[in-house]
């Protein structure tokens, strides 16, 4: 499995800035943030004009492009997004779900919104990801089955994010088995607690908290998980070197559990 990052932890820098550190921390690619009002290294209203860069970004500092995080489900943005993934030759496109907890009428619409969705990703031959988030429609391994069950669309999949099933009172290490057969992209953070925020981004960095991330990393090579993990650590803007830090000290931390493993 490749091990990324999402560049939303060095939101204040420069594509060059985040590559430049990603490199030197050790990670294989990037996950381009391009969530509105929060961080957009990708600005999809305009992709093209960034393309030459990205692509010259990823060959000089040896980064793949593993996937990109857009968050919403609006269909123009995502059309956008789709498209952009497609000129960059990014594989996986990750959304979050929407909707509220515990509430069938938005579950319902949120599995809708996303069965449509998947099949826009088809035409651009990318895949759609959606992960298990607190608060809501889709926020635990119940309501992630659900949706697996209703999209068969094999251009969607499963963003498997431990931090938010932690978060719903489930063992990540444990329920990943049960949604494996779809995932396609795992997000990976620490949590301090139960939530239900993920603490601060210190707090975030994999291996200070109490998920049992090893664990959870012995199930992914158990089931020969194949694809993208990429550390996405969110909250208030760093300094160049706290983020570097925190990328620094989760890869080695992530690195070390695979090569206990055997699997890097």
């Amino acid at each position: 499995m490749k091990l990324g990052i999402n560049t939303v932890l060095f939101k204040d820098f420069s594509l060059r800035d985040v590559f430049s550190a990603v490199q030197k921390a050790g990670y294989d690619g990037v996950e381009l943030s391009a969530i509105s009002g929060m961080c957009e290294h990708l600005i999809l209203d305009n992709w093209q004009a960034q393309t030459a860069e990205i692509l010259s970004l990823s060959k000089q500092y040896r980064l793949e492009l593993l996937s990109m995080e857009v968050g919403t489900t609006d269909s123009s943005r995502l059309e956008k997004a789709f498209a952009a993934a497609q000129g960059l030759g990014i594989p996986v496109v990750n959304v979050g779900p929407g909707g509220k907890s515990d509430d069938e009428a938005t579950l319902k619409e949120s599995i809708a919104i996303l069965k449509d969705r998947a099949a826009s990703a088809a035409k651009f031959g990318v895949i759609l990801c959606v992960k298990a988030h607190v608060g809501n429609a889709i926020y635990n391994t119940v309501t992630t089955l659900r949706a697996m069950k209703e999209i068969s669309d094999p251009h969607f999949g499963i963003d498997m994010d431990p931090s938010h099933v932690f978060r719903a009172g489930e063992m990540p290490e444990k329920a990943i088995s049960e949604v494996i057969s779809r995932v396609k992209h795992i997000h990976i953070r620490d949590c301090p607690d139960g939530g239900p925020s993920p603490g601060s981004p210190p707090a975030q960095t994999c291996g200070r908290g109490k998920i049992d991330l090893f664990g959870y990393f012995e199930a992914l090579v158990k089931a020969d998980y194949k694809g993208p993990v990429c550390l996405e650590v969110i909250g208030p803007a760093l300094s160049y070197v706290d983020a570097a830090i925190i990328a620094a000290e989760s890869f080695g931390f992530m690195n070390a559990c695979l090569k206990k493993l055997n699997a890097r």
